[in-house]
């Protein structure tokens, strides 16, 4: 019996970069369908909390974010451009964001196709891994979603035409996230249970396994 599962996801989230593509791989292995729930970021969620917060958060999250990368072998670098325009000096948030907006709204019309997890996955590579300088530039984001059996131009033609939709679709996502018992990314719901960071994906798997998960 295929099990299912949510997976609450940004693009702005070191964690969720290192977490996708882990579970990407459990559902190949095991007989798992995990659906993407993209949210936006806190920075434009609740960007109140990037100024409330304790001022050693972002330093410690990117302390251990590349810890936790080299740690399982994961290659990651600062996206650039970052898919937030923010003054990270003042972390005042720029009015314009041109990259998140679409990007999330593509990964939910992926979600709609059920490739979400796909696209999350190959498109993150792109913008984390550091292997490339303008992922929002030429031909790189549309080669990832080409990778993630999607067509760019018709994703591309959906987050524009339908928007509205999407973004309901996108705060409703972030709104079932709050009401599963968290509010932070990445995280992991399954059978009304949620497990938080890139650091409980075992802990998810040993769950589901008590639940029935098996190996394809």
């Amino acid at each position: 019996m295929t099990l299912h599962a949510d997976l609450y996801f940004s693009f702005r989230s070191p964690y969720s970069y290192l977490s996708i593509g882990r579970y990407r791989a459990m559902t190949e292995e095991y007989d798992l369908d995990i659906a993407l729930r993209t949210v936006m970021p806190i920075a434009i969620r609740d960007p109140h909390i990037l100024f409330t917060g304790n001022p050693l958060a972002p330093r410690y999250i990117v302390v251990d974010s590349f810890r936790q990368a080299q740690f399982h072998g994961i290659p990651l670098r600062w996206p650039r451009p970052d898919p937030i325009v923010q003054n990270l000096a003042t972390r005042e948030i720029a009015e314009d964001q041109p990259h998140i907006y679409p990007l999330v709204r593509m990964a939910q019309a992926a979600t709609r196709r059920g490739k979400g997890l796909a696209f999350a996955d190959e498109v993150s590579r792109v913008i984390w891994s550091g292997e490339i300088d303008g992922w929002n530039e030429g031909d790189h984001l549309s080669e990832a979603v080409a990778r993630a059996g999607l067509d760019y131009p018709e994703l591309a033609a959906e987050a524009l035409s339908d928007a509205e939709a999407l973004d309901a679709e996108i705060a409703a996502n972030q709104d079932t996230l709050q009401k599963a018992g968290h509010w932070g990314v990445p995280t992991l719901v399954f059978d009304g249970e949620p497990f938080f960071g890139q650091d409980r994906i075992d802990t998810a798997k040993w769950r589901m396994q008590q639940k029935g998960l098996v190996k394809r």
